[in-house]
């Protein structure tokens, strides 16, 4: 976090530069406030590029064998410019490498864990081991790895889900 926020100050250090490079050699017939407002720009632009990467940097930073599932975007009144473009600020991903399959009873069963990170001040990480029966599409998280399944909190999974579509296809291969 501090070196976002270094990083603004030298992004706006850089954009009041060329504030006062573009009014010198204006002959100074620029007015002097457009040296701060270019300051200011500079921030701005520095925060909304790391806004925006911010999902294309945490793919990158995450191993071969992890698929990402699905993605969220969001808009926010103190940033307008998201309502024209949202920003991805949310997404879950299954690692192929923790996908466990097995045949109960003739029904195909696979356990895995569901990796969901969320951008907010911090980066939040959310780990959700699962168990899915890819005949019924029925979802049931664990009480930690090996755990007990958490009965009471069973859904039922859309036959279009990318969850189970992912999860499902990867155990059959």
């Amino acid at each position: 976090m501090i070196w976002h926020l270094i990083a603004a100050v030298f992004a706006g250090l850089a954009g009041a530069g060329i504030g006062l490079l573009l009014r010198t050699l204006s002959g100074k017939r620029l007015p002097k406030w457009i040296v701060p407002v270019f300051g200011g720009l500079g921030m701005l632009g520095y925060q909304i590029q790391v806004e925006y990467s911010w999902f294309e940097h945490k793919k990158a930073q995450l191993p071969e064998t992890a698929m990402v599932i699905s993605s969220d975007t969001s808009t926010a009144v103190w940033r307008p410019w998201t309502f024209a473009f949202p920003m991805t600020t949310k997404f879950s991903v299954v690692d192929r490498d923790n996908i466990v399959a097995r045949d109960i009873e003739g029904t195909p069963v696979v356990e895995f864990i569901l990796y969901q990170f969320e951008r907010h001040h911090t980066d939040i990480l959310i780990m959700q081991p699962y168990v899915l029966n890819c005949a019924s599409r029925e979802l049931v998280p664990l009480e930690g790895i090996g755990g007990e399944a958490e009965i009471g909190e069973l859904r039922r999974l859309r036959e279009t889900s990318p969850l189970l579509t992912t999860v499902c296809g990867l155990s059959n291969a």
